[in-house]
């Protein structure tokens, strides 16, 4: 059974620059290397959600993720550009981009 993860990030708040963030998301447009190395780590599904510029990553996992995979070129490449929209959170570590979310509710534990 997989595993869920959820993750946030903020945008640079910039209507322009999050419409170009958007379509370099859109569907066919992420660089195949990039979905290659997510899928390699153990990704089996992912969605990203936005509101005004904070980001919501919800990963579905394998039960081994994370794998260790090297990564190809491509993606020091799209993480630099990435990095021109995204700001890392307050209390991010230097470095840090997807800041792990807690779970703090689950409608069926309350019942």
């Amino acid at each position: 059974m997989a595993r869920r993860h959820c993750f946030a990030l903020d945008l640079v708040d910039d209507a322009a620059l999050i419409a170009e963030y958007e379509a370099r998301h859109a569907p066919g447009a992420v660089w195949p290397a990039v979905l290659a190395h997510i899928a390699a780590q153990g990704v089996e599904a992912m969605e990203i959600w936005r509101t005004g510029d904070r980001m919501v990553m919800i990963a579905e996992v394998a039960d081994d993720y994370p794998r260790a995979v090297a990564a190809p070129a491509e993606i020091a490449e799209w993480e630099t550009l990435m990095w021109r929209f995204q700001r890392a959170l307050p209390h991010a570590v230097p470095g840090e981009k997807w800041v792990p979310m807690q779970r703090i509710f689950a409608f069926g534990d309350q019942q």
